[in-house]
């Protein structure tokens, strides 16, 4: 598109009977050419700001509701119909492996007979490919402005199998991670299970979206949908499906490792009550030949008090038995805790 503007990045493209008649028009203009002659414009607003989106938008005649749903941001992929025009959000992704985050950006596209204005607002969203493959097949060109949102539909879907592929390797690693003690296996699940949410959001409503758009694009006059949009419906499922089944397969991992932390943690608290029954088998043990020992102990200390009026220390039997009492009182004692098992 050899029309655009520096300071606004505003670029414009007439196709008739497949083929480029001009490219250096402003988006008014190129609008009135296509309609006069019967082929189709193609407007492209690259990271413009809203003022610039609400006055494009005027010039073109398209609806202030579709262009009020344009300015917001948007998590999810959308189809809706104002009049004779159609507003439509695709999300193209991106998997940043590094640091296992995923990055979707939008595309906003307005849709008419004669029209298609391409809002982006990320430069990892590349035009010049999807020109690329719309211009090397003008027959493809002769079909309208469909031409270029299959093409963009097909970009957007065949770009999420390498998101997927990148999350399904890390879920990969996840799963060999369960059975492990990493400490940092829970958060990785659940960061990546935030991404894969992130992306449901904006694969989920993508098979009925295309739908809707396919019965719009069908060619009134075979009466059919434009060539190939099957398989971009039917890959949009696919990726629908398997982002689904990914965060199923996420909540499993999530609810095993839990499981696996709780198993862990009791076998924790009986090794520690074992220890525990083990160090009270050693204090019984402890106690019970302390109180023996403190038997004679107390017998010794009571007549060893030196008392002027103490009869049995004058008795010939007297030494005899302090003797006995002492084996008496420790052979009480330990048949007691024996008894008792602390012994």
């Amino acid at each position: 598109m050899a029309y655009g503007d520096v300071m606004t990045n505003v670029e414009t493209a007439v196709y008739v009977d497949g083929s480029v008649v001009r490219d250096d028009l402003p988006p008014d203009e190129a609008a009135a050419l296509a309609r006069e002659r019967a082929g189709f414009a193609w407007i492209a607003l690259i990271d413009v700001d809203d003022a610039e989106i609400q006055t494009r938008a005027a010039e073109l005649g398209m609806s202030p509701i579709a262009v009020k749903e344009a300015l917001r941001p948007h998590q999810r992929s959308i189809f809706e119909r104002y009049g004779d025009h159609a507003f439509v959000v695709l999300q193209p992704a991106h998997y940043d492996d590094a640091s296992e985050t995923v990055r979707c950006d939008e595309i906003d596209v307005f849709l008419a007979r004669h029209l298609i204005v391409t809002v982006t607002r990320s430069d990892r969203i590349d035009l010049d490919e999807l020109r690329g493959r719309l211009q090397s097949h003008p027959q493809l060109l002769r079909r309208g402005p469909g031409s270029v949102m299959w093409v963009l539909a097909e970009l957007v879907t065949t770009g999420y199998r390498a998101v997927l592929d990148g999350v399904e390797n890390d879920i990969d690693e996840i799963e060999d991670q369960l059975f492990g003690d990493g400490p940092d296996v829970s958060r990785r699940i659940f960061d990546l299970q935030r991404e894969v949410i992130d992306l449901a959001h904006a694969t989920s409503p993508l098979p009925d979206v295309l739908t809707r758009l396919g019965t719009t694009l069908t060619d009134a006059a075979a009466g059919a949908e434009p060539a190939g949009w099957d398989d971009v419906r039917g890959r949009a499922q696919y990726v629908a499906e398997r982002v689904q089944s990914m965060r199923h397969t996420l909540d499993d991992a999530l609810t095993i490792h839990a499981t696996l932390v709780n198993q862990r943690l009791d076998e924790k608290m009986a090794d520690l009550t074992v220890v525990q029954v083990r160090q009270n088998e050693q204090v019984k043990k402890i106690s019970s030949w302390a109180a023996i020992g403190f038997a004679p102990t107390f017998v010794a200390s009571v007549y060893g008090m030196n008392f002027t009026f103490m009869p049995e220390l004058a008795q010939p039997w007297g030494y005899p038995m302090a003797l006995g009492l002492m084996v008496l009182l420790s052979a009480g004692l330990y048949g007691i805790f024996k008894h008792n098992d602390w012994l």
